[in-house]
């Protein structure tokens, strides 16, 4: 071949390069411009609504019931500083005792915590006041609200920027909810028309999934007679619908797009996760008395089983503090309990441990003053809609996260970081920031939280 034709057919194979990218199987058309700090992130929602005088100030009843010196940290394996030594009950119930005096024993290893092991942010600023739009805000990296409950996100969630942009497939990405209602099901994936259901997460509802509908519907699933057993086929009905409605129509009509190969991995889960349930095996935290416990055990056996390259797990049971103030601290201290678990357990499993980073963020506080609503112990209860619901924190822990920094003062209130920010944050864990810079889709002012390190 003569130089004058090398050049020729040179230039006609980059023309065609350029003409006709190799596309991967997730849809994107050259590979991701970032490198991972980590192959794995999980990604805590935590609890539902957290005020940040009990968590992050570690006031305890002192701030909220008005008892001086009441003072004390209830979130000791998530951060530094000592457990309350008076009026406990936020523990578990001991055979003789008050309820709740007994509290639950610290998982971490002797003095470690997230904050010790990885960098705090103290005083983040949550982007809305609600739970519905503060989760939409932690998963979309955005602030448009204007959808209502009963619809889903407006503009990409991490799942759809994780699978575009990083190349996935669906069962890398899971959205493990604490249930169906709230519109949690529906922030797997937006209405976004260059991303969307082809780009979604799978969602699972456990506590539905393998409840007591689960079990009758689903654990020992037979064929029914499309004549002689309607009553049972239109319960089964009842029952797909309810598990999988999605505004106003079934994901099973235009739900995620998993292979035939992903389908099949996901049906032997399942009837593995019966066989684990009947045998009491299932990796719940030491202490499982709330729905936000149960979620963190089936959390983890998604995480055995499909090693996702994202998972986010949904906590709301701190909710309860709309009318139960009690509650809500027996909840809190649950919540540090149970991702602590979570975190043992991710160094269990072979491919994640090591090699797994954790985000933590709750969706919003709450109101710097007590509602009229009293609890059992005449404690007040707290909603959320004043400033101080825009103070929450977030912690992330893991291979490359500098150990030990604090960015923010929560006693001055110095705000470093906001809660658009978690998702331009996973994003560069796994290498795909600029990629989503690039789309102008996530909030103005969204960037990610390295960026203040």
């Amino acid at each position: 071949m003569n130089r004058r034709k090398f050049i020729k057919t040179a230039g006609a194979a980059g023309a065609a390069a350029v003409a006709f990218p190799y596309l991967l199987p997730s849809g994107r058309l050259f590979a991701q411009t970032g490198f991972r700090m980590a192959n794995h992130v999980v990604f805590v929602l935590f609890a539902g609504g957290v005020r940040q005088q009990e968590s992050v100030l570690q006031r305890y009843l002192d701030d909220s019931q008005g008892m001086t010196g009441v003072e004390g940290n209830i979130m000791y394996n998530l951060i530094n500083g000592s457990a309350p030594d008076q009026k406990i009950v936020y523990g578990t119930d001991p055979a003789v005792g008050p309820a709740g005096s007994v509290p639950i024993p610290k998982l971490l290893n002797g003095s470690e915590t997230f904050q010790n092991m990885g960098t705090y942010f103290p005083e983040l600023y949550a982007t809305s006041a609600g739970h519905y739009s503060g989760l939409n805000t932690l998963v979309t990296g955005n602030t448009a609200f204007t959808q209502g409950l009963r619809q889903k996100p407006l503009y990409p969630t991490i799942f759809e920027y994780a699978r575009r942009h990083g190349g996935l497939k669906a069962t890398d990405t899971w959205f493990v909810g604490n249930g169906i209602n709230n519109s949690i099901p529906l922030l797997n994936y937006s209405t976004h028309p260059d991303y969307g259901a082809p780009y979604g997460g799978n969602f699972l509802a456990p506590n539905i999934t393998f409840g007591e509908d689960g079990i009758e519907h689903i654990s020992n699933a037979k064929v029914y007679h499309p004549q002689e057993e309607l009553s049972p086929i239109y319960k089964m009905k009842y029952f797909l619908d309810n598990s999988f409605a999605s505004g106003g129509a079934s994901l099973l009509d235009y739900g995620i797009q998993n292979t035939e190969e992903e389908r099949e991995s996901i049906r032997e889960f399942i009837k593995a996760m019966f066989i684990k349930q009947a045998g009491g095996q299932v990796a719940f935290p030491p202490v499982s008395d709330n729905g936000d416990m149960n979620n963190v055990g089936w959390a983890i056996e998604v995480m055995k089983w499909f090693k996702p390259t994202l998972t986010v797990v949904n906590m709301s049971s701190v909710d309860g503090c709309h009318s139960n103030f009690t509650g809500y601290l027996r909840s809190l201290h649950r919540a540090d309990h149970g991702t602590a678990h979570l975190w043992n357990e991710i160094q269990q499993i072979p491919g994640m441990a090591g090699n797994t980073v954790m985000v933590i963020a709750p969706e919003c506080g709450r109101n710097a003053f007590a509602n009229p609503i009293l609890d059992e112990n005449d404690w007040g209860a707290y909603d959320h809609s004043d400033q101080n619901t825009r103070r929450i924190f977030a912690l992330m822990v893991g291979p490359g996260i500098p150990a030990g920094e604090v960015k923010g003062n929560a006693t001055t209130e110095t705000k470093v970081g906001e809660s658009v920010d978690c998702v331009p944050t996973i994003a560069e864990i796994l290498g795909f920031k600029m990629d989503v810079y690039g789309t102008g889709l996530l909030a103005s002012n969204s960037k990610s939280l390295f960026e203040y390190l």
